[in-house]
């Protein structure tokens, strides 16, 4: 892990399409902006431990249980 000082305004490169701006600060906070190829995904890391949780969760489901529930959303 890299671990790198940053003041408001000031900028990380990554690779040549990926840049991370700090846009403000705070006691306990940042404001990131990133400007990245619309390809790329970014997730909050809440959100991707949500997805994987989601996901762990959908594989425990019988297909009978999802195909009952799609029935439903489908009247």
């Amino acid at each position: 892990m890299l671990i790198l000082q940053r003041r408001k305004g000031e900028s990380i490169s990554i690779n040549d399409n990926i840049t991370l701006t700090i846009v403000d600060t705070g006691a306990d906070w940042v404001k990131v902006a990133i400007d990245a190829p619309k390809e790329i995904p970014i997730l909050r890391s809440e959100l991707k431990e949500a997805v994987a949780e989601n996901r762990k969760a959908s594989k425990t489901v019988p297909v009978s249980v999802l195909d009952e529930i799609f029935k439903q959303q489908s009247k």
